[in-house]
């Protein structure tokens, strides 16, 4: 049985809750490097995060799943300055992304992870989170 990674993340809540939710959907699926990266999270960057596997058959289903998910979670929230659900997901512009950017190219055996922001599509509002699904921050 062939195994392909689908996803990868740097913490164990995530990868447990899509793992939970495509057994709900009947897929099989596991974690892989769950527990080293649990009991050691310093390691994360050095093995490549908690990976996600499936058959390699069933990868083209399970990353239009994944996709589903992510566009159901994003759509969920309301910004909370024009009440659109158009968020996307992207590098944070600035000096510390772009000296970050330089640092790992330099430094190639010490990766540091750039800050992400979620930008409102309609009006260019940015959170470090999504917006609460009441819509109770404002700034």
């Amino acid at each position: 049985m062939d195994l392909v990674t689908v996803k990868t993340f740097d913490n164990y809540f995530s990868a447990n809750i899509i793992l939970t939710r495509l057994h709900a959907e009947g897929v099989e699926c596991y974690l892989k490097d769950e527990t080293t990266i649990t009991i050691d999270p310093i390691l994360t960057n050095a093995i490549g995060g908690i990976k996600l596997v499936v058959k390699k058959e069933n990868a083209r289903y399970v990353k239009g799943i994944l996709q589903r998910f992510e566009e159901e979670y994003i759509n969920a929230a309301t910004c909370p300055k024009c009440k659109a659900h158009d968020f996307t997901y992207l590098a944070k512009p600035g000096v510390t992304n772009f000296l970050t950017a330089i640092l790992t190219t330099l430094f190639g055996s010490y990766a540091v992870a750039p800050e992400y922001v979620y930008r409102c599509g309609n009006c260019n509002f940015e959170t470090e989170r999504l917006p609460d699904f009441d819509n109770e921050e404002t700034d």
